[in-house]
């Protein structure tokens, strides 16, 4: 739930009420209608008026700037992994920043057909 007076940016119009979408507003107050699918009053300066929307509908300013400011640096990283070529980087930053995992040497080889069905067994038995 969030504070009376909160800046909150509109980021969708779940309901097709013609929300100024990308817009700046403020809380005011909270819709404690229990059979009412909307949570806050919204006054939206812009367009001189009040909204009802719900929670899905809103998103706080702070939050949207931290989700571009990381948007930006991880394209930043990638436009430097490729001027300078650094494969390492450019697959870290693509698998979100989790290692590589290491390939065994015995998945590169390949198998007889009787070591394939030893080990086909094996797990079967396990």
């Amino acid at each position: 739930m969030l504070q009376l007076g909160t800046k909150v940016v509109i980021v969708a119009d779940q309901y097709e009420q013609n929300l100024p979408v990308g817009e700046y507003g403020y809380i005011i107050a909270y819709d404690r209608n229990a059979d009412n699918v909307f949570d806050y009053v919204l006054r939206v300066p812009s367009a001189n008026r009040n909204f009802l929307i719900p929670d899905e509908d809103v998103e706080l300013e702070e939050v949207l700037i931290k989700d571009e400011v990381d948007r930006i640096e991880r394209e930043a990283l990638i436009d430097y992994a490729l001027a300078t070529h650094n494969e390492a980087l450019f697959k870290r930053i693509m698998n979100g920043g989790e290692p590589e995992p290491e390939q065994d040497s015995a998945a590169k080889e390949p198998l007889s057909p009787a070591d394939f069905i030893r080990q086909v067994n094996l797990k079967a038995w396990i």
